[in-house]
C-alpha cells in the first residue's frame, strides 16, 4: 500500500524555484530520508507535505487521499501528519504525559495506556509526571517523538530533529528513535543535511540539490553507486579523477594507478571515476604492495580516533586514503609510501 505519493510537485517563491518536478513514493511503514545541503528545498518539501505551504504544480496524496493540488489545499490540521521539529517544541507548562496526550482525543484508561506505551517506546517509561525543563535535550526530543506517535498518524515528519544535540548524544538517540518508530509501524520522512544520519537511519534516501531529486535508493546504493559525481562527493568523501587510459578487462588507468570499473560503466567518450578514501590502500617501503602500485608521499594526517584521513601527493596530484588507527605504526608527513585502489569504482561520462 502506497502511504505517501508526491507526483511532479513544483513550488516557487517569486522567481526562485524551490521545488522542481519532485516525485517520491513511500509505502506504509517506510522510513525515508530526504538528504541535501542547506537551501536545496528539503524543508520546503516537508512544509508542503505537512500543509504549511501550497504547491504550484503536481499532487500530494496521503493514504490514498489527495491532500493538495494547485487550487486544492487540505489544511494542515486535517492531514493527520505529525511533525517533530528541531527543538522539540514541547509545551513548557504541561507535564511530559500531558505533552504526549495533547493530540489524543478522549480520555480514560485507553488514553493513559497509549501515553504510557509511547513513553516506553522512546525509553522514558515512568517519567510522565516530569516537566519539560527537568529533562535533558535528548529526553525532550524523545518526548516530542512520543507525542508525534501517540495518535497513530499516517505520516511522521522529522525536521532535522537531532541538529541541536552533541555528537555522542545524536548517535545514541538516532538508534533509539528509529527503533521506536519502527516498533510502532510509523511511516517516517526524515529531512536532514547530515549524511551519516540519513545513511544510518533510513531504509531509502532521496538526495536533493537545487530543488530537484538527484537520486533515490537504499543507503548502500546511494553510497556505492551514485548517479553523478556531485552525489558521490556529497554522500561521503570522494576523489573524482579523470580516466587517463582504458585498459583491458574493465580496468582503467588514473593518477593513483590502475583501477577496476564497476559494471554498468559508460563505454563511450571521456570518463572520470569516483574513488572513496577507504578504497585507497597504503604500504610502507618495506611492506608488500602490488607490482602496479604508485609511489606517493604523505602530506598530512588527520586523526579521528578510530581511523585517520591521510592526504597524499601522487606525481604532484592530491589524493586521500582512510586507514584504521594503528598506534604502533602511525604514518607521518613526508613519509614515502606506495598506494593502490582496492575494489571497483563508479565511472561517469564527461564532456569536459
Amino acid at each position: 500500500m502506497t502511504d505517501v505519493q508526491i507526483a511532479n510537485v513544483g513550488k516557487s517563491f517569486g522567481d526562485v524555484a524551490a521545488l522542481q518536478d519532485i516525485n517520491l513514493d513511500m509505502a506504509t511503514g517506510d522510513f525515508m530520508a530526504v538528504l541535501g545541503p542547506s537551501g536545496c528545498g528539503k524543508t520546503t518539501l516537508l512544509r508542503c507535505i505537512a500543509g504549511f505551504e501550497r504547491i504550484d504544480r503536481g499532487r500530494i496524496s496521503l493514504g490514498h487521499r489527495v491532500v493538495t493540488l494547485p487550487g486544492v489545499h487540505m489544511p494542515a490540521h486535517r492531514r493527520q501528519v505529525a511533525i517533530v521539529p528541531q527543538d522539540g517544541a514541547l509545551f513548557p507548562h504541561l507535564t511530559v504525559a500531558a505533552n504526549v496526550a495533547f493530540g489524543l482525543k478522549g480520555g480514560g484508561r485507553k488514553h493513559r495506556g497509549r501515553v504510557d506505551e509511547c513513553l516506553e517506546l522512546v525509553g522514558l517509561a515512568g517519567m510522565g509526571a516530569r516537566m519539560p525543563h527537568e529533562l535533558s535535550g535528548g529526553q525532550q526530543q524523545r518526548v516530542a517523538v512520543a507525542r508525534a506517535l501517540a495518535p497513530h498518524p499516517p505520516l511522521v515528519l522529522l525536521d532535522e530533529p537531532f541538529s541541536a544535540l552533541d555528537a555522542s548524544l545524536r548517535a545514541e538517540l538516532r538508534d533509539d528513535i528509529k527503533q521506536a518508530l519502527t516498533s510502532d509501524g510509523a511511516t517516517t520522512l526524515l529531512v536532514t543535511h547530515d549524511q551519516s544520519e540519513a545513511l544510518s537511519m533510513a531504509d531509502s534516501v532521496a538526495v536533493m540539490a537545487d530543488g530537484r531529486i538527484r537520486q533515490v535508493g537504499t543507503p548502500t546504493e546511494i553510497y556505492r553507486h551514485p548517479v553523478d559525481p556531485w552525489v558521490g562527493r556529497f554522500v561521503g568523501e570522494a576523489m573524482v579523477l579523470p580516466v587517463q587510459e582504458k585498459l583491458a578487462n574493465e580496468r582503467a588507468l588514473t593518477a593513483v594507478g590502475p583501477i577496476w570499473l564497476r559494471s554498468g560503466t559508460p563505454v563511450n567518450g571521456r570518463q572520470e571515476v569516483l574513488i572513496r578514501p577507504e578504497q585507497v590502500q597504503i604500504a610502507r617501503a618495506n611492506q608488500g604492495a602490488p607490482p602496479d602500485a604508485k609511489s606517493a608521499k604523505v602530506e598530512s594526517v588527520a586523526y579521528h580516533g578510530h581511523d585517520a584521513l591521510i592526504t597524499l601527493s601522487v606525481d604532484g596530484q592530491p589524493a586521500q586514503a582512510r586507514v584504521l588507527d594503528r598506534p604502533s605504526e602511525p604514518l607521518v608527513p613526508g613519509e614515502a609510501v606506495r598506494i593502490w585502489v582496492d575494489g571497483g569504482c563508479a565511472a561517469f561520462s564527461t564532456t569536459t
